[in-house]
């Protein structure tokens, strides 16, 4: 009898009747009682209108100007069942019907994709019959406690149900709560007034199934903001609509304006209710629904994750075989190379390990070691399978490669566990020192990545730290010391701070000097008083003797980590009693600290009121070392800085240069590229005399680079007196490498589910293709030494943002790109003291492009595309340096006519 009611009500045998003749109708959602929800009465069928949209525009986009689209239906709702002891437990039968799908901007008929279709050609026959079927909800205190449906049913239609039960969920009290819906599990405030309740879901807090990652480093990576309000009007308790309306901003922080806005808005209104089916008779609400419709199944409230299918798309290796030439060197300085870089990943995210060998196994020797970026890039476990199948650490011919997986491995965006357990792993098959003092550093960088995400108590993550933190101990290898301490400096783990302390004091240059450095990147809360004692003893040399470089490293770090006054007056009164090039150099890093209005300024123009530290004698000083910060670029968004300190021998031999690269943004800050240059014991080659403490030094050079927060394996120029002569008479001015290859900087995924039931997708990546190469020539016969650092580098940075349901795809790619060179060169005269010393930092002409495509398509194969961009071209400029430096400058190049 009552499966007869019900399919009467459903086909809408019924009889009308008007709202405003029918107020009693209408169950009280407050009342004496103390209604906690809804009720709904028996022999009643409330008719509404639904409508949902979503549009997809840039962040200050119009809806007319958006991609998108409308879904509208009616509802009929009814109840089923209402337990005899609880009034507020419901079970609530819902019907969709009349469903039409169109656009929402207003465009010709040309321009609109939905023109001449019909819901049944868009949907398809089985679909819309599984959107037309009926479905309930248990309605429990005005919560949906049950959600049922067929299991069979498509997962996009059962979320779209979902969405419109979600519109039935309020409460009428006034509070905070925690409810599970289609976006998930959810905290929710309610704010009751007269005739209305204000829902606002904290989208923040909803717990879903489907996560995605993001980039820890803030600057370069995405932020967003979000919110979603529905408002319930009520009429005698009851709803009388509800319209709600979310917002998703997605924005990358360096650039704020490559972004993208999401919108979704629903509308639940009551348009009249008619007599419907009476209450079915049960005990309990899982035993009703099964004498009405044994296909009906409790599925869960919060959404199901839809199936994305691809028909005709593009194998991996067919990706690979268009894409392959983008790969080679040559082409590492276009940006065509990152965004080639960022699509074969997204491909290789979906792939299977065998694809990926697949495209190893067929690449030129050439662009294999671009390849071996993008694969280990990915981060996926089919990726990283297929690196670790492919490399052969125990072959000495495989290096290049090997150290190109080591690095990607540490730029990696979201590392896990696996990885850092693959690296410790293969520790043991390395033939090459090289790799496996790579290894050991990069592991470093990611128990950092691993600890800033929760995973510092992981079981690989501790072993990987126990041996970092006892390394330096347990070896005299005067170079696997070195390996653990990089590695500690990548890792910047709290409990290595007494380590670098220790290791500051050290009677080797290289400990000191790593430790010193290291100890500098830490936030200023942890550095202690006893480890700014233990500085300030480097730096004073109150126990022993110190290397000129290791003494203003610790300066330092005495002048980054919040000094105090005292500390700051005794750097001051050290300058006229240091050797004579670390006088000079102290004395221009206390002008740049003044100058560039760094955090030690305040507390350094206090102390100079003093004019026994600040007096001409003191400050007048001469040398050829210095420091310079300046600004590159400045934007609302992002600031960034460069800093250039050159400390010489006092027999005018470069010591020390140190090229600084900074990014800022939203109150982070990124060190994003480190270059140094260090010599020690070539007093010899011109005959001169060592400084103090550097008498008995080997003669050295090399270079090491910190790039990303990353610190690098450091490279050798030269290490000894012969190999030193031997260099220097092939030296052919030809720049060594330090780091080439792709690097992923930006990567952010996300999945955003909306409360309509629909769900939007948001990719944003940023590539960068990257050449750093430094040199050092020296010429006995003209008395001069140039070094030089250049680089190279395009970057690329893209945001999707799609709305793919199975029936329509709707989005938007916002992106930017760019190619750049800086380059780098200190040329010094050391014919005669005080010598000549000429920096130049030159930025080159660069092209800078931005591009905004927005589209909506149908599996037919009609589609609307926008397109919208714009290039131009930056005039390059060298930056400017202190005017010392441009005297300097024009007597070198007067000396060389």
């Amino acid at each position: 009898m009552f499966g007869s009611i019900l399919q009467k009500a459903t086909h809408g045998f019924t009889r009308v009747m008007l709202i405003s003749h029918c107020d009693s109708c209408m169950a009280p959602l407050v009342s004496g009682a103390g209604a906690a929800g809804p009720r709904l009465n028996n022999d009643q069928l409330y008719k509404f209108s639904y409508t949902t949209e979503v549009l997809v525009d840039r962040a200050k986009g119009s809806k007319d100007g958006s991609v998108g689209y409308r879904i509208s239906s009616d509802v009929d709702v009814n109840l089923v069942w209402r337990d005899p002891s609880s009034k507020d437990d419901q079970l609530i039968q819902l019907v969709i019907s009349n469903v039409k799908i169109e656009n929402v901007a207003q465009r010709s008929a040309k321009k609109n994709i939905f023109q001449g279709a019909t819901t049944q050609s868009l949907l398809g026959e089985n679909k819309l019959a599984a959107l037309e079927r009926p479905f309930m909800v248990h309605l429990k205190n005005g919560k949906v406690s049950s959600f049922y449906c067929y299991k069979a049913e498509p997962a996009s239609i059962k979320n779209l149900k979902r969405g419109v039960a979600s519109l039935l969920q309020v409460q009428s009290r006034s509070g905070k709560v925690i409810e599970n819906d289609v976006s998930g599990r959810c905290t929710v405030e309610y704010k009751a007034a007269q005739g209305q309740v204000t829902r606002t879901k904290a989208l923040e807090t909803c717990k879903t199934a489907e996560t995605g990652f993001t980039t820890y480093i803030q600057v370069l990576g995405v932020s967003g903001e979000s919110s979603s309000v529905t408002v319930f009007t009520l009429e005698d308790g009851f709803i009388k609509s509800a319209t709600a309306k979310e917002t998703h901003i997605l924005a990358v922080n360096a650039r704020r304006t490559t972004a993208a806005k999401i919108v979704s808005r629903q509308n639940l209104t009551l348009v009249t209710i008619e007599t419907g089916p009476f209450e079915a008779a049960g005990k309990n609400v899982a035993s009703v629904v099964k004498s009405l419709d044994e296909k009906l199944y409790a599925v869960g409230v919060t959404a199901e994750k839809v199936k994305s299918q691809c028909k005709g798309c593009r194998s991996l290796f067919e990706h690979w075989q268009e894409v392959q030439k983008q790969f080679e060197p040559d082409s590492l300085s276009k940006a065509i190379a990152p965004r080639s870089f960022l699509a074969l990943i997204q491909s290789m995210r979906k792939a299977s390990k065998d694809e990926i060998l697949q495209v190893l196994k067929s690449s030129t020797k050439t662009a294999l070691p671009q390849v071996v970026d993008a694969v280990t890039s990915s981060q996926t476990p089919a990726s990283l399978d297929a690196m670790l199948q492919f490399l052969n650490f125990a072959d000495p011919k495989g290096l290049v490669l090997q150290e190109r997986f080591l690095y990607a491995c540490g730029f990696a965006s979201h590392p896990n566990e696996r990885m850092l357990q693959a690296l410790d792993i293969s520790k043991g098959k390395i033939v090459s020192n090289d790799i496996k003092e790579s290894v050991v550093i990069i592991m470093g960088a990611l128990v950092h990545k691993l600890c800033q995400k929760g995973g510092c108590e992981l079981p690989t993550v501790v072993e990987v730290k126990k041996m970092i933190l006892e390394g330096p101990d347990s070896t005299q290898v005067e170079s696997d010391v070195q390996m653990y301490l990089l590695a500690l400096k990548n890792s910047l783990l709290p409990e290595a701070i007494p380590l670098f302390s220790k290791y500051a004091e050290s009677e080797v240059g290289a400990y000191c000097t790593i430790s010193l450095t290291a100890l500098q990147r830490y936030d200023v809360a942890l550095i202690t008083d006893e480890v700014k004692q233990t500085v300030n003893r480097v730096y004073h040399q109150n126990r022993r003797v110190y290397e000129k470089n290791v003494r203003a490293a610790a300066a330092d770090v005495v002048f980054s980590s919040n000094p105090s006054y005292m500390e700051v007056k005794n750097m001051l009164l050290s300058i006229g009693n240091l050797p004579r090039e670390l006088n000079k150099y102290m004395l221009s890093k206390v002008n740049d600290i003044l100058h560039f209005e760094m955090p030690a300024s305040k507390i350094l123009r206090q102390a100079m009121k003093d004019m026994i530290s600040h007096n001409y004698d003191r400050f007048s000083k001469v040398g050829s070392s210095s420091a310079f910060s300046g600004f590159m670029a400045r934007t609302a968004d992002a600031t960034t800085t460069y800093s250039l300190d050159i400390l010489y021998s006092g027999s005018g031999v470069l010591r020390r240069s140190n090229m600084n690269i900074y990014g800022a943004s939203n109150g982070a800050t990124l060190h994003g590229l480190q270059v140094a240059i260090e010599a020690q014991g070539m007093e010899s080659l011109i005959a001169a005399k060592p400084d103090e403490g550097e008498e008995d030094l080997e003669s050295f050079a090399g270079m090491s680079a910190l790039l990303f927060d990353v610190q690098l394996r450091p490279v050798t120029f030269f290490k000894g007196y012969s190999d030193l002569m031997s260099k220097m008479f092939s030296m052919s001015g030809e720049p060594m490498n330090v780091v080439k290859g792709l690097i992923l900087l930006t990567d952010h995924s996300q999945v955003i589910q909306l409360q309509s039931g629909l769900k939007a997708n948001a990719e944003f990546q940023g590539g960068l293709a990257i050449d750093i190469s430094g040199g050092m020539e020296v010429s006995l016969w003209y008395r001069e030494s140039k070094t030089s650092v250049n680089n190279k580098g395009a970057m690329v940075v893209t945001g999707n943002v799609t709305v793919d349901m199975d029936f329509v795809r709707t989005g938007m790619e916002v992106s930017f790109e760019t190619e750049a060179s800086l380059d780098f060169i200190t040329t010094v005269q050391f014919s005669e003291y005080p010598f000549l010393v000429c920096m130049q930092m030159d930025k080159t002409t660069f092209p800078f492009s931005e591009s905004l495509t927005k589209y909506e398509s149908l599996p037919s194969g009609k589609s609307y595309v926008s397109r919208r961009g714009h290039k131009q071209l930056l005039p390059g400029s060298e930056f400017p340096l202190h005017q010392e430096n441009s005297n300097m400058c024009k007597r070198v190049f007067e000396s060389d006519l």
